[in-house]
């Protein structure tokens, strides 16, 4: 699952795009022009899935990243209930490499498999995550892109919903045919245009349709 401070979100202004980025970031960028503007209209999208998230931006912007720093930290928390020792308490850290969003969890493999692990360049830790990026690398494209599809139809239905020609772009959108969707959205605003295509074809393919992450 990617982590929550790490993947991206955009909010828009109406059907303007207001700011994409990490959702800190972009809570910051919504907080701003609310200050500005507490009238605005502003909606918060995770890119990983098109759908609309609650921010809860009151207090410093100390006070605000430390709330979204821990809610990310309890969504890894939880993604990892049932397991027997999913995330473990982390020493106390001197000078070094930084974290990197490393989550330690344990792992059984039988003696052979340990052996040849340990023979591998890099040590275990280095090797299974190779594998593990190599395998997503290799997941089903079909997958893909009907996550793909989800995440860019989730975004339409929030924001285009009323917008003319969107029953044939969600048509086009599930056909998977680009130039039938670019005919369809060409009078939508810019960004809301820029956006659904970006989301169904252009965006990395890490999407997920799962509203639970």
């Amino acid at each position: 699952m990617p982590n929550t401070l790490s993947r991206n979100y955009s909010a828009f202004e109406r059907q303007r795009l207001l700011h994409s980025g990490t959702i800190v970031d972009v809570a910051r960028v919504v907080k701003e022009s609310l200050r500005a503007n507490p009238e605005s209209q502003i909606l918060v999208f995770d890119d990983n899935t098109g759908r609309v998230v609650d921010l809860d931006l009151r207090g410093s912007d100390a006070e605000l990243v430390a709330r979204l720093t821990a809610s990310s930290d309890a969504t890894i928390a939880k993604s990892g209930a049932g397991r027997e020792r999913d995330v473990t308490p982390e020493a106390p850290r001197g000078r070094g490499r930084p974290k990197l969003g490393v989550v330690a969890r344990e792992v059984t493999l039988l003696p052979r498999q340990w052996e040849w692990l340990s023979a591998q360049p890099g040590g275990a830790s280095a090797i299974l995550r190779r594998l593990v990026d190599e395998a997503r690398r290799g997941e089903n494209p079909g997958r893909q892109r009907r996550d793909a599809q989800a995440t860019a139809y989730q975004f339409m239905l929030a924001i285009a919903g009323d917008m003319p020609g969107y029953e044939e772009a969600t048509r086009a959108l599930f056909a998977d045919d680009r130039a039938a969707l670019e005919t369809h959205i060409a009078e939508w605003p810019v960004d809301v245009r820029r956006h659904v295509l970006r989301l169904a074809f252009d965006a990395p393919a890490h999407h997920s349709t799962d509203p639970g992450e």
